[in-house]
């Protein structure tokens, strides 16, 4: 299986939705398995490691629990050594104390464990609103961190991705949101291999990575700047590499060969598509990962669990379209073009 050398490279990977399925909002999510399995090998052929049960694959956005598990576990079976899970907070329903927090995180951490994947802490929008101090944060997360039986990712997505987590790390004000998280893996850092940040804020993510300890990664986030944060020392850990794979794989394999101008000149036609993928209000982000996919035939049908595929307006997705043949990215033309024509056939188009 091809690996890269110079960065270790995540994908944050989506869900097939069961397209006969009543996956209308508020309804449990019903997964079509076998092809959320399909795209995974996808993924893997290209070289990248999955993060699984991320914001990608819809969690806190209509991928509950139950659901959550099963993906944790079948993804972790396929290749455990190449899977890291995503584990919160998110079946807890109501409000919730710090100890309903902590109790939860240590339910899906030991979920993650049990199936053999790695454990990306996600940031949790149950602790954003119990959370009083800063100091809440240091406790929760010392004590996920003496739990976990290798070193964890720490997820930290800005409001911009959730807008429940704004405030995370007990201040709105960024520099000093760094300066508490930077504490936390100060003092944590033998049990944490890396952090994902997703900020959008190319100087803010250079300025934190040089500051990290050492041996500590820094996985990029940046959906907007990731070809320079890249080249300029980041690893990765993205949803545009769900859509981008085929030519970010080609790019990463120049980079790894050392070869920077084409490593510039593959990535760069994919930036303009990630920023209209991931345009505001960003969350939505996931409606173009699935459409990309769907397009690009991996699977039946433009369906997401939470009535998603509605998020985003027809002239969104026939942008996302052009941009994603523009950069090289639509493997048959004629089928996505087909598909496109259906889809304006739905809008009476």
């Amino acid at each position: 299986m091809k690996t890269f050398t110079s960065r270790v490279v995540y994908a944050a990977a989506h869900v097939v939705a069961d397209p006969l399925a009543d996956n209308t909002p508020g309804r449990p999510a019903v997964v079509d398995w076998e092809a959320t399995l399909r795209y995974r090998r996808h993924l893997w052929s290209h070289g990248f490691r999955v993060a699984d049960a991320m914001d990608t694959a819809q969690r806190n956005a209509g991928l509950d629990w139950a659901a959550t598990k099963e993906l944790i576990r079948l993804s972790a079976a396929e290749a455990p050594d190449l899977v890291a899970c995503g584990a919160g907070t998110d079946q807890l329903t109501g409000p919730a104390g710090l100890k309903d927090v902590l109790d939860a995180y240590l339910e899906q951490i030991a979920t993650v464990q049990e199936a053999g994947a790695g454990v990306i802490i996600m940031a949790s929008r149950q602790l954003a609103a119990a959370a009083r101090h800063p100091e809440d944060y240091h406790e929760i997360y010392g004590r996920l961190l003496a739990e976990v039986e290798r070193p964890a990712i720490l997820h930290w997505l800005g409001e911009m991705f959730d807008p429940n987590l704004a405030g995370y790390w007990g201040s709105r004000d960024v520099e000093k949101a760094t300066a508490e998280f930077l504490t936390l893996v100060g003092e944590n850092a033998a049990k944490i291999e890396g952090v994902k940040v997703s900020l959008l804020d190319e100087a803010h993510e250079v300025a934190l990575r040089a500051a990290l300890p050492e041996g500590v990664r820094l996985y990029t986030g940046d959906d907007f700047n990731y070809p320079s944060l890249i080249k300029s020392g980041s690893h990765a850990l993205l949803g545009i590499f769900d859509a981008i794979a085929p030519v970010a794989s080609a790019a990463l394999t120049a980079l790894d060969a050392g070869d920077l101008d084409a490593y510039d000149r593959i990535l760069a036609p994919t930036v303009d598509l990630s920023r209209k993928i991931f345009e505001a209000p960003t969350f939505h982000y996931k409606t173009g990962i699935v459409f990309l996919a769907w397009l690009n035939g991996h699977q039946d049908a433009f369906v997401m669990v939470n009535g998603a595929q509605s998020a985003r307006s027809l002239p969104h997705l026939r942008e996302v379209h052009r941009l994603a043949a523009a950069a090289g990215l639509i493997a048959d033309p004629d089928l996505a073009a087909a598909r496109m024509r259906s889809l304006e056939a739905v809008y009476g188009r």
